[in-house]
């Protein structure tokens, strides 16, 4: 019997019954990840009677063995928090080198890596919310990475679409890979935690391996921040502030609210507050635009010219516990296997976040020393009534925020429930007039072009992002995983 290629077993469209996939409900506990696997160590972190972090910090640490080319501990992570009544923040991103030898970076490259922020990150929301310790959370992680993994479909055909810039040759759907040295080093981290990965031997490899010198390493620490929040029809949707770019969703949510529209206004509101984002974004600080100002610029019958930052890959998890205390967490490397440079003996393959600096001079987010690039990567908390209604999140670069809009409105406005939220079709602004949609908003094709939209049908469910969420039911919670990928949500 011959076996299928990832190219047939990865395909859109199929043959659909017409019966929607069902949101998971559970009563206690509850996390969604975008892997099988992932999914399956925070259940068992939570069986083993740790909360909401643990759960989220064992599926992270497991997603970097399982998708390492959308994230890793040689990327960055954020996170929102519901804990105990009080919304907290975590920025987990990482500088450029506090000396630079020339003012330009590379999109790829030793000059397009930034200080990897994710395991400091970990580190941190184990230290204040967690109780199993960090430790706990990697063990497991390392023991796949030398166990092995089997390629799903999906992580198959991202790493295969990599080409040159993936470090080691592309596994088949159903094969087997093994990451040793990466084990080596996530078993180096659940020892001496943080201190193993920022100080010592991994520090060292990562410098020589790229323009951070090892003293960018230790000085290395993540933020906690203030969350940015605004109400979109009773909901409170809630952000990080920038450097990430999270506030550019609730400007497009600001501008839908009082914008009746249809598909072509959600589209020009997203496209407006993308465009505003790549112009105004920093590592510093921000102010909201005029979104009356915004919303008047859309014009019924004549699409507009708006700008978009490149794409790049990530993955995302949530999990809330039975007291109630939730996480939302992203991580990523940015560009599918980040810089392509992998620090030597170690199995870290370093992102290339410093490739979202802008060039342009006396641009806010041009490169510094010792400055943070605009970022892509988002999680997303909603709140109602002044209480947790749950936490989500949509992986992909300039998809993520258009994504978190078109997922709140399925949910405010639709009613739909987390699973049909996620699964529904989405559109993703690609930038100038070009937008590009799902099969399922295939009828919609001709009125938007008829307004000036320059429209394409797209097959490759890639370019749409990868969610979960997970919201407060009844006595319960309800959650959904993206259709899009291999993971699903379930709970105790």
């Amino acid at each position: 019997m011959s076996a299928f290629e990832p190219a047939s077993l990865f395909a859109a469209g199929g043959r659909p019954s017409g019966w929607p996939r069902l949101p998971a409900i559970s009563r206690e506990s509850m996390v969604a990840t975008s892997h099988p696997q992932a999914t399956r160590a925070g259940l068992r972190a939570l069986e083993a009677g740790g909360n909401a972090v643990d759960a989220a910090l064992a599926a992270a640490a497991m997603l970097t063995v399982c998708e390492p080319g959308h994230n890793g501990i040689g990327g960055d992570a954020f996170a929102l928090l519901w804990w105990n009544g009080e919304l907290y923040g975590l920025n987990g991103s990482g500088a450029a080198p506090r000396r630079l030898d020339a003012a330009r970076v590379d999109r790829r490259g030793p000059r397009s890596v930034t200080v990897p922020g994710a395991v400091r990150a970990w580190a941190d929301l184990a230290a204040r919310f967690g109780t199993a310790g960090l430790a706990d959370a990697v063990a497991p992680a390392a023991e796949a990475a030398a166990r092995g993994v089997i390629a799903t479909a999906r992580v198959a055909d991202t790493w295969r679409r990599a080409g040159d810039h993936a470090p080691w040759p592309a596994p088949r759907a159903g094969e087997v890979y093994r990451l040793p040295e990466l084990g080596a080093t996530l078993r180096r981290i659940a020892d001496e935690e943080a201190e193993g990965f920022y100080l010592g031997p991994v520090a060292a490899a990562i410098a020589r391996s790229s323009w951070l010198e090892e003293s960018d390493l230790a000085a290395h620490r993540s933020d906690w921040v203030d969350p940015v929040g605004r109400s979109y029809r009773g909901v409170e949707v809630c952000e990080l502030p920038p450097n990430g770019q999270g506030v550019t969703a609730l400007v497009a949510l600001a501008v839908l609210e009082e914008l009746d529209l249809g598909l072509r206004g959600e589209i020009e509101a997203v496209k407006l507050a993308l465009d505003w984002a790549s112009r105004t974004i920093c590592d510093g600080p921000f102010a909201f635009p005029d979104v009356e100002a915004l919303r008047a610029r859309i014009r019924a019958d004549d699409a507009l010219e708006t700008e978009i930052w490149p794409s790049s890959d990530t993955t995302y998890l949530c999990a809330v516990d039975g007291n109630r205390n939730a996480i939302s967490l992203i991580q990523s490397t940015f560009h599918h296997f980040g810089s392509g440079v992998l620090a030597e003996g170690t199995g870290i393959v370093l992102q290339n976040r410093a490739a979202g600096f802008r060039e342009q001079p006396g641009h806010p987010n041009c490169l510094a020393a010792g400055k943070r690039p605009f970022h892509t990567i988002i999680p997303g908390m909603l709140l109602r009534d002044g209480g947790l209604l749950g936490p989500f999140g949509v992986m992909g670069g300039p998809m993520q925020a258009q994504a978190h809009v078109q997922v709140v409105r399925n949910v405010v406005d639709r009613a739909l429930d987390p699973q049909g939220a996620l699964d529904a079709p989405r559109f993703c602004a690609t930038g100038g007039r070009s937008v590009a949609v799902e099969p399922g908003l295939a009828g919609a094709v001709p009125d938007l072009e008829a307004r000036g939209h320059v429209v394409s049908v797209d097959t490759d469910p890639h370019r749409f992002g990868v969610g979960q969420m997970i919201l407060r039911f009844h006595e319960g919670l309800i959650a959904g995983s993206d259709g899009r990928a291999d993971g699903y949500a379930a709970g105790i």
